[in-house]
């Protein structure tokens, strides 16, 4: 389970590192169906990249440690199935929006469960 949670994370780090940096390189025009926005908006979504590469840079950090920071992991994951919330709050709000969206709230809820039960498993043995 430990090298399950080990290559999951660092998974999870690149992609994320990956996203952040594409964002803060293209903001918004990263996002399919985002459509035209406002220069405050723009602005955010280049900050926000900025800071997902962050969070993908603790994920990788995390993999990479001898003993495995099952909290750390637990934390990152707690704040993904946030993010998934927020999104779940906004299709209540403003509506369905592009289907990789939705691919991606259903990940930010799976993903977490996963990290979580795998977390649990590498902390017993």
């Amino acid at each position: 389970m430990r090298n399950a949670l080990k290559w999951l994370a660092a998974l999870t780090g690149l992609v994320c590192i990956v996203i952040g940096l594409v964002h803060v390189v293209a903001g918004v025009g990263a996002a399919p169906g985002a459509g035209d926005v406002s220069a405050t908006v723009q602005s955010e979504d280049h900050f926000f990249g900025a800071i997902f590469a962050g969070y993908g840079l603790a994920w990788l950090w995390g993999s990479q440690q001898d003993r495995l920071p099952v909290m750390l992991f637990r934390f990152l994951a707690a704040l993904m199935a946030l993010g998934g919330l927020g999104r779940v709050i906004a299709m209540s709000t403003e509506g369905r929006p592009h289907a990789l969206f939705v691919g991606l709230t259903v990940v930010e809820f799976v993903l977490p469960a996963v990290v979580f039960w795998l977390a649990t498993r590498t902390e017993r043995s």
